[in-house]
């Protein structure tokens, strides 16, 4: 017997943030942040080398939208609630809902970096996937030598699994890269047993 699929609720907030899943429109917005973002994102980011146009990013936006009412994947785009600014993009990836276990991932528009946006916007990711979706595991994968994105993991109590060696490759596809494994486990889900 198959077990049904959790209400997904399409936004929430924390402190400083609005969170809710992207909205046909949002393109204009996200692209101006990838632009503004690029120089940054391209050790880490493999997309950010092929950067697509804004009515690219619209169509992305539009699909990621769609996979997001499909329970297929969770992308979700930050606001600030005050200003109403794109401040970011998470979500959570790579879902399997028979364990559940899903993966979080993120970027952030470099204007508004340093500011704590992006570990605010995990913290609350993962209370909502814990509380709201009933997730048992979350998993946050990064490159060992982006130090920015390790420590948002680091900071809200994730622990280093593994560093997996030479698993994939570098966002130019020109040598082998590690990536870390860090995870955590919602102590309050119920055991399959």
């Amino acid at each position: 017997m198959l077990n049904m699929l959790p209400n997904v609720p399409q936004s929430f907030v924390t402190e400083r943030l609005f969170i809710r899943l992207p909205m046909p429109g949002d393109g204009k917005a996200v692209f101006e942040a990838q632009q503004a973002s690029l120089k940054e994102m391209l050790p880490w980011i493999h997309w950010a080398h092929y950067q697509s146009s804004m009515e690219q990013t619209e169509n992305g936006v539009r699909y990621a939208h769609e996979q997001f009412l499909r329970k297929k994947d969770l992308r979700l785009h930050l606001f600030n609630r005050h200003t109403g600014v794109f401040v970011g993009s998470s979500g959570l990836h790579n879902i399997n809902w028979s364990v559940p276990k899903m993966e979080i991932g993120y970027w952030v528009d470099t204007r508004h970096s340093g500011k704590g946006y992006m570990t605010e916007a995990v913290a609350g990711i993962t209370g909502f996937a814990f509380q709201q979706l009933g997730v048992h595991r979350l998993e946050i994968h990064c490159d060992p030598a982006n130090t920015l994105s390790r420590a948002i993991p680091e900071k809200l109590g994730y622990e280093l699994e593994a560093i997996l060696k030479q698993n994939s490759l570098s966002t130019d596809g020109r040598s082998y890269r590690d990536t870390c494994v860090y995870a955590k486990l919602n102590i309050h889900s119920n055991s399959t047993g």
